[in-house]
């Protein structure tokens, strides 16, 4: 079902050929919504926004009028994982190296302090009314106390050689304050309020992977646990025990991004807020269900991808939230959908448009041609269709290769949060069917980054040795690999590009060479025969790096053969003979992402916007 569509985008001309088509997802996302009430009673909804930007105002919303106010945020470029709403009605949340007090009495951020870095992955509050961060991505913690007035940033307490994820926290009835910590390798962590002191519970032949919960309970303490291991915890102490049947925990109104708390003091209650077409519904204390339409200023969301359609349109998708955007150029028309996850690699074919989505690395499958029916999983006849999905093999897909053959789909990345190594998804249009190799099927500690065809059913890979969101590097090179299709294993690989930490995207030449780059900056021509690389220049001193998001399209071939390479600074223009580079246009705007081409344009993305530059015709 389309939700919006809007026909009178009115195209920018920047000059220089370059066009600016608008915001591809005009809305914002939230991230942590609570219902409450202001200085005089009334229902409120105090809500954390973000758009590309990040996390950038607290909307705080009327639930009687209507009426929108925003208040900035200090921080920049990051967004709230975690907030809270105090027993004395103001709001927290510790993002971007900002801790942040908002009280909706006052209608005002009424403690901002900056911090060790950097976000806030779970806050509580203890019996004293402080109020307590454990942060991201090396277990910083935090400490306001709202009726003193001081605060203390204890700093990182526990560190690893992996980025940890501290989703829970919780304080004794004595003040000691625990943090269960993943996903590399589990463990929890008791820190002594006074001295700031940590020390670690789970012994390390035990630990493993997965995320450590730590709550508190009525009865003063805390229990905390790893799959089948558990401890009582409590003054500091930490007593293995049985995982006891029932926990009997306290409430208390907090949780991650997702936090959506629906009752006010008052006896009203939020059912939805909904950003897209900017109307809340509340149920009021009397029974009656309202929706009050409201607005609120947005930069619009994240452009992950463009691809061309068959329709002769560019399309993708966002975050957050994850949309659908679809771009004609004839009309200077857009339409939206609901997508189904976020859509981090895409691909059209003359018939069909693949989607390589995080998380749980995920492919789909929509026909163009046919009317939109949201994806359901299970579901049939929906377009989008959900083909089937990777994880924890694949979790956040980084290439998507719809192959010239017509009869494979091969879907690559990193795998799921703490882990090293991704694998490869090969889907067969013809059986309908899939297969998953694992990086320890192709090359252990290694993921897929860049894919290209060659002849003779060959694949040339390129890797990453970045680990999963959270996990450890292992690998020391990215290398690269040929890969027979039929059988799905590789036949040779070799670290050829020194020190490379990825291999960012590759091309064939109409030498029969494969064209690449390493690290958006190095480029490079290996030759398939002699499996070894003939040419190399770094370009970091004059054309700057590449295009960089997941799934990127670095080289773009018109119709007549001329072929395009997307820098961050603008388009250029590359000999396949002489590995010459001409600058043709340096855009107003750095190119994050796209490489699609329609209609004698080359489309591509900055933040929220979508882009074209008309190509000049051929001298």
């Amino acid at each position: 079902m389309t939700l919006q569509t809007v026909s009178d985008v009115q195209s920018k001309d920047l000059g220089n050929g370059v066009l600016d088509h608008g915001v591809a997802t005009p809305v914002s996302n939230h991230r942590g919504t609570v219902a409450t009430v202001d200085g005089d009673g009334n229902p409120v909804v105090l809500s954390w926004l973000m758009d590309h930007r990040g996390g950038y105002c607290l909307l705080m919303l009327d639930l009687t009028t209507g009426e929108a106010e925003q208040y900035p945020t200090p921080w920049q470029g990051d967004s709230p994982f975690a907030s809270i709403l105090s027993s004395d009605n103001r709001y927290y949340t510790h993002c971007g190296n900002w801790f942040v007090e908002f009280d909706p009495v006052k209608r005002e951020m009424t403690f901002v302090k900056e911090t060790t870095p950097r976000m806030a992955m779970s806050m509580t509050e203890d019996d004293e009314g402080r109020i307590w961060s454990a942060t991201y991505p090396q277990s910083g913690v935090a400490c306001y106390d709202p009726k003193t007035g001081v605060f203390r940033d204890y700093g990182h307490v526990y560190k690893q050689d992996w980025l940890q994820y501290p989703r829970a926290v919780a304080a004794d009835d004595t003040g000691w304050v625990y943090l269960g910590i993943g996903t590399t390798a589990a463990q929890i962590v008791m820190l002594d309020p006074e001295s700031g002191e940590a020390t670690a519970v789970i012994p390390e032949e035990q630990r493993s992977h997965g995320a450590a919960v730590v709550e508190r309970q009525k009865n003063g303490k805390v229990y905390g646990w790893h799959e089948e291991l558990c401890w009582e915890l409590y003054e500091g102490k930490a007593t293995a025990i049985e995982k006891p049947e029932k926990l009997d925990p306290i409430e208390y109104i907090a949780s991650s991004q997702s936090l959506f708390h629906e009752h006010a003091p008052s006896g009203d209650q939020l059912v939805a807020l909904d950003l897209v077409n900017r109307q809340v519904t509340v149920k009021t204390k009397a029974g009656e269900t309202r929706v009050l339409p409201f607005d609120y200023t947005s930069e619009g969301a994240h452009i992950m991808g463009v691809a061309t359609a068959s329709n002769g349109t560019a399309c993708g998708g966002t975050a957050f939230p994850m949309r659908f955007f679809s771009f004609d150029p004839k009309l200077d028309a857009w339409t939206h959908h609901v997508a189904h996850g976020q859509w981090n690699t895409v691909a059209g074919t003359d018939e069909s448009f693949f989607v390589g989505g995080y998380g749980g690395g995920f492919l789909l499958e929509w026909d163009p041609s046919r009317d939109w029916i949201d994806t359901e999983v299970g579901k049939e006849d929906s377009n989008p269709r959900f083909l089937h999905q990777a994880a924890p093999t694949i979790n956040r897909p980084h290439n998507l290769l719809a192959h010239p053959d017509g009869q494979h789909v091969i879907l690559a990345g990193t795998p799921g949060y703490g882990l090293t190594g991704g694998g490869l998804m090969f889907w067969d249009r013809k059986t309908r069917k899939a297969t998953i190799r694992e990086h320890t099927d192709l090359l252990e500690w290694h993921s897929t980054n860049a894919l290209l065809p060659l002849p003779d059913g060959k694949i040339l890979g390129g890797t990453t040795i970045s680990p999963g969101t959270g996990g450890a590097q292992k690998a020391t090179e990215a290398e690269l690999y040929i890969l027979d299709l039929k059988t799905e294993k590789i036949e040779w690989h070799q670290p050829l590009m020194k020190d490379a930490n990825h291999y960012t995207d590759l091309f064939m030449a109409p030498t029969g060479l494969a064209l690449g780059f390493a690290d958006c900056t190095r480029f490079f021509v290996f030759d398939p025969a002699t499996r070894s690389i003939v040419h190399e220049n770094d370009l970091s001193g004059t054309l700057g790096s590449t295009t960089s998001s997941q799934g990127p399209r670095v080289f773009v071939q018109s119709p007549d053969g001329r072929l395009f390479v997307l820098f961050a600074k603008g388009i250029a223009r590359l000999d396949p003979i002489t590995y010459e580079f001409e600058m043709l246009v340096e855009t107003p705007v750095s190119i994050s992402a796209g490489g699609a081409w329609l209609d004698n344009h080359i489309y591509f993305a900055h933040a929220s916007h979508l882009y074209s530059w008309q190509v000049p015709s051929a001298k």
